[in-house]
């Protein structure tokens, strides 16, 4: 049952994409082999196979299967996941380690096992009979050598990490135990932390737990998303301290550090919604992505496009608009789907002729757009669903013409860009044959028995299993059949994927918990409301802002949940229906991606094409910027969701795509010819004005494009105009 590796069939001609499907390492990531990789790579696949189990077979209590969730991500995350950026040239040999070194790994070390050891010690006791529950001594000392050793071994860590890939430096190990301390502790005693937890009754060794927990899930968090969600988790988390002494809508009368830390270890904060997603939808669906990749149909998507597209002027680019938003709606990262994807079409948008700087945009674009594509959504639809309570498969309905529009837009550009620009397309020959493709569209049938399942009533869950089933089962129709082995990998390979995004909810879930506990949500709604009643257009451009400003630099999942604990609620006091409010803030959490100064998606974009950063992210917002006029198009025509009859739906639609080509035509200065500053400023306000959908500013527009079209094909004059004033 081995994996045949063996190239694609020679009639379907040369293939483009090879290997788009295999996940790139991180610049910190661990590529361990020998005893160890061996035993990572177990835990990897038991952990995959724990939640697939609980899911489908055998559902477990809820906060003690997301502790499970949290703290395999959170042990195999540091064995995998270094604290320092890695040196692929660096020899893997034992290093001799400094007296400095070894003291501090020895500071870590006492206080992680000493902590380990007394809640080993609390729950053999338990299972073995001799004391269902410990002297007060066992509790009332394990905390504080615990959080002194996992401070000491960030530290360690920080300071003296190994810079090879193969091998794991000892404060890590002392991480993974430190966090498997703290699972035994809090599932040991859950049942009176759901009592006590948050309230004055809680006690010392629950806020060492939960202290000690919430380090942990910060410093993976920065090993694998970086610095910016854990400065604003620390804001959030600072705020809830001072918040006596801050002024206006600010201000809370704050909470101790007992009653702080333990309620965010609940499930109104790290254990909440955005863990109760990654827990179940998620990770189903990293783990369904992770068995396609496994089959390679990845590869097939994007030599598909390239069949279809690719010899079209700007082909290349067309390419990259339909392949990275069909990847990036499975694998759910907007820059991690730039730097699989875009390492294949940036360099041949370069080749037809785009500037480095469109072509890293277009890439980093289309990857973004994604996240807002329908079925998967790259797990927003998953999150929104748990947050609102509205059922999947009507928030997947709603999403279709809002992502319609916006790949229509990104489109649009790249065709106006081509032409203006005078590109051409790939040569036919050096292209996949579109009909041998053809033959082999029984590939895209994971994902239409994923969309027929969720619609023929199946739960979500149920569907994604189904699917991801179906997956391996289609495989073996291909070249890339999966086996045993090649499923272990699937499974092992879902796993490693989906750490980063618990790390990611298990801190958002910090941010949402803080905003519950000191109310800053009900009172910025109550500021959005004030706003709203002098000019309700200012509040929805305020909101937008604050929707962008909090998912910049972060992952969409986080992004988008901290946006609907903030800014939605005000939303829907402003009378905004629920659905439009959180599609509302979800497009502006997954475009802070593409917006500038800080924008994920473009600079991993600019980092493949060579581009200066800051230009590129700039010419990604001009690119995407459909998506920042469409949330207020589906606001003031909620027929864009799938909302009111077909007529007015087919009108609104109709409209819309007119008014994304005079938008598209607008900011690249081309119409049916190049035009100036003044008809691009005139197609703009056409453009905009189809945003309220209303007939008069729908007639508006037509007739902007329609005068425009005839004065540019010389049917209209400036001369045959005069002559009709006389």
């Amino acid at each position: 049952m081995s994996q045949d590796n063996a190239a694609p069939a020679s009639d379907a001609g040369p293939m483009i994409a090879q290997g788009t499907d295999e996940e790139p390492l991180a610049t910190n990531q661990r590529s361990l082999a020998g005893r160890i990789g061996l035993a990572v790579t177990l835990m990897a696949i038991a952990y995959t196979v724990f939640h697939i189990y609980v899911m489908n077979i055998s559902p477990l209590e809820p906060w003690a299967y997301r502790m499970v969730h949290v703290t395999g991500g959170l042990f195999i995350g540091f064995l995998t996941y270094s604290a320092l950026t890695l040196n692929p040239e660096a020899p893997a040999v034992a290093r001799s380690r400094s007296p400095i070194e070894w003291g501090v790994i020895g500071v870590a070390a006492a206080g992680v096992l000493y902590g380990a050891v007394m809640v080993g010690y609390a729950w053999a006791g338990r299972w073995f009979g001799f004391a269902p529950m410990p002297d007060a001594f066992v509790f009332g000392t394990y905390g504080l050598p615990l959080l002194i050793g996992t401070i000491a071994a960030v530290a360690a860590a920080w300071l003296f990490s190994d810079r090879d890939r193969e091998r794991v430096h000892p404060a890590d190990w002392l991480l993974g135990i430190a966090a498997l301390a703290m699972f035994g502790y809090i599932i040991f005693n859950v049942g009176a932390l759901r009592l006590r937890a948050g309230t004055g009754m809680a006690q010392t060794a629950d806020f060492y737990a939960a202290l000690v927990g919430v380090i942990l899930i910060l410093e993976l968090t920065r090993r694998v998303a970086g610095l910016a969600l854990v400065i604003i988790a620390g804001i959030f988390i600072a705020y809830s301290f001072v918040g006596p002494w801050l002024p206006g809508f600010l201000t809370h009368r704050g909470y101790t550090a007992e009653r702080f830390f333990t309620y965010i270890f609940t499930d109104q904060g790290i254990l909440g919604d955005p863990i109760a997603v990654s827990s179940t939808y998620i990770i189903l669906f990293i783990v369904f992505a992770a068995f396609l990749q496994a089959s390679r149909v990845g590869d097939y998507f994007v030599n598909f496009a390239f069949a279809a597209a690719g010899n079209m002027r700007g082909g290349p680019a067309k390419v990259a608009v339909f392949a990275s938003g069909l990847m990036g709606m499975i694998n759910g990262t907007s820059a991690g789907n730039v730097v699989a994807t875009g390492s294949l079409t940036i360099p041949l948008m370069k080749k037809v002729g785009y500037p480095s700087k469109s072509a890293a945009a277009i890439e980093a674009t289309a990857s973004s757009g994604g996240q807002i594509l329908p079925p998967i959504m790259g797990a927003g639809a998953f999150i929104m669903a748990e947050v609102t309570g509205i059922p999947y498969t009507e928030i997947v309905v709603a999403a279709i013409i809002p992502a319609l529009l916006y790949f229509v837009s990104v489109y649009f550009m790249v065709d106006l860009q081509a032409t203006k620009l005078g590109m051409k397309g790939i040569p036919k020959a050096e292209l996949p044959k579109f009909r041998a493709l053809a033959k082999q569209a029984f590939l895209f049938l994971p994902i239409i028995i994923l969309i027929y399942t969720l619609f023929a009533g199946y739960s979500v869950i149920r569907a994604g299993t189904v699917a991801m089933a179906s997956a391996a089962v289609v495989s073996w129709l291909t070249p890339y059949r999966m086996g045993p082995t090649a499923v272990l990998k699937a499974l092992e390979l879902g796993a490693k994927m989906s750490i980063q995004l618990v790390a990611v909810c298990a801190a958002a879930g910090i941010i949402v918990g803080v905003i519950a506990l000191t109310g800053v949500g009900a009172r910025f709604s109550s500021l959005l409301l004030g706003i709203a009643e002098q000019n309700q257009l200012i509040a929805l451009f305020f909101a937008m802002c604050i929707s962008i400003i909090l998912g910049m630099g972060m992952p969409t999942t986080a992004a988008y949940a901290v946006a609907a604990a903030v800014v939605a609620p005000g939303l829907i006091q402003l009378g905004i229906p629920v659905l439009v409010a959180h599609f509302f803030v979800f497009y502006y959490a997954v475009m802070s991606a593409i917006t500038p100064p800080v924008a994920l998606a473009a600079y991993a974009g600019a980092g493949l094409s060579g581009s200066d950063p800051m230009k590129t992210s700039v010419e990604a917002f001009k690119i995407g910027l459909a998506a920042f006029i469409v949330p207020f198009m589906f606001f003031y025509s909620h027929e864009l969701l799938m909302q009111g009859e077909w007529i007015d739906i087919a009108r609104v639609v109709g409209t819309a795509l007119l008014g994304m080509y005079l938008l598209s035509a607008s900011v690249q200065g081309y119409y049916f010819g190049a035009i100036g500053i003044i008809l691009r400023i005139v197609l703009l306000i056409a453009a905009l004005a189809m945003i309220e959908g209303t007939w008069y500013t729908d007639l508006f527009g037509l007739a902007v494009a329609v005068g425009l079209f005839f004065y540019q094909k010389r049917v209209v004059t400036p001369r045959t105009l005069a002559k009709g004033a006389d």
